[in-house]
């Protein structure tokens, strides 16, 4: 068994530090969120002088504004009726502080149904865990399979799976079965001739080749990024009680960061935004579908709490 070194991810902020658990080894370890949001955000405003709109906390009852402390958890029933919960209720629910990842067991991995998947992590080792890590990390890789884990984050019991990507095992938490909605719906799609069918293999071939999560580019955030400069430029800019930076200064700001993302695209090879125009939706990342499921996933070894949301 090769003995590489796990990849250090000391950059990143730790959320959580425990141990995988499976058999009688234990790999202290420490969790990283592997993804980050990079969607283009809004304010609320008012178009007439840019303010930003608030939003109060008002009882849908008396139409009086309610004091954060006066606001509780309710559980709305089917029938529209409104349950309290207190503070005791709630801390009368099943929960734990456990920091194990256990392995509860080793599956195929084409078992696990795409849909089901819902955050992902990486998992560091600590120091005293280098070996074990680098053993379960091969035991996986060598076995082509997932361990499917029960972790308590956030004080929740979930289910999850640990999986090797580039040398980190990664956790991926799950839904419950349950929480994947079926389609109420039925296909109707006729009758099809083997002449489309030929076609249509002739267009799959055509297209056919291997994923490269690089060839796709959301261009979206800069198309928002050079409209908003261009705003800037032309004097369109509302200034509130909350502007710290005078206009000029956005300008130089946004002006550093458009040429820094031109030196990036220029080292790839690829054009910059000057030679290539801003699209407002994707370009390829539509385009992007996840592999349908093979077969579903079988139900987890762990109870799901009794009452799983509250309002």
């Amino acid at each position: 068994m090769a003995s590489v070194p796990p990849v250090i991810l000391s950059t990143m902020r730790a959320i959580w530090k425990g141990a995988v658990s499976f058999g009688l080894v234990s790999v202290p370890v420490k969790l990283y969120a592997a993804t980050e949001s990079h969607d283009v955000s809004f304010r609320q405003v008012h178009a007439k002088d840019g303010g930003r709109i608030k939003y109060q906390r008002v009882c849908s009852i008396d139409g009086e504004e309610v004091a954060y402390a006066d606001i509780a958890k309710g559980y709305e029933t089917e029938d529209g009726e409104m349950v309290i919960l207190t503070d005791d209720d709630m801390a009368e629910l099943p929960s734990t502080s456990s920091r194990e990842i256990s392995v509860e067991k080793f599956v195929p991995s084409d078992q696990i149904d795409p849909m089901l998947f819902e955050k992902s992590y990486y998992l560091e080792p600590e120091n005293t865990g280098a070996k074990p890590y680098a053993l379960l990390r091969q035991a996986l890789l060598d076995a082509d399979r997932m361990a499917v884990v029960t972790v308590a984050l956030r004080q929740r019991t979930t289910v999850g799976v640990l999986r090797v990507k580039d040398d980190v095992i990664v956790l991926q938490t799950m839904m419950w079965p349950d929480e994947v909605r079926v389609p109420d719906f039925s296909v109707e799609t006729g009758e099809v001739k083997p002449a489309e069918v030929k076609m249509a293999n002739m267009l799959v071939e055509t297209l056919a080749g291997d994923f490269d999560a690089s060839e796709f580019e959301d261009d979206y955030a800069g198309a928002v990024e050079a409209l908003v400069k261009a705003k800037i430029e032309g004097g369109e800019v509302k200034r509130t009680e909350t502007s710290t930076k005078s206009s000029g200064e956005v300008v130089d700001l946004l002006a550093a960061l458009q040429r820094s993302v031109d030196a990036a695209k220029t080292a790839r090879g690829e054009p910059s935004s000057e030679e290539k125009p801003a699209k407002k939706t994707a370009t390829k990342k539509s385009a992007a579908k996840k592999t349908p499921a093979k077969k579903a996933a079988k139900k987890a070894p762990v109870k799901k709490a009794a009452a799983k949301k509250a309002s």
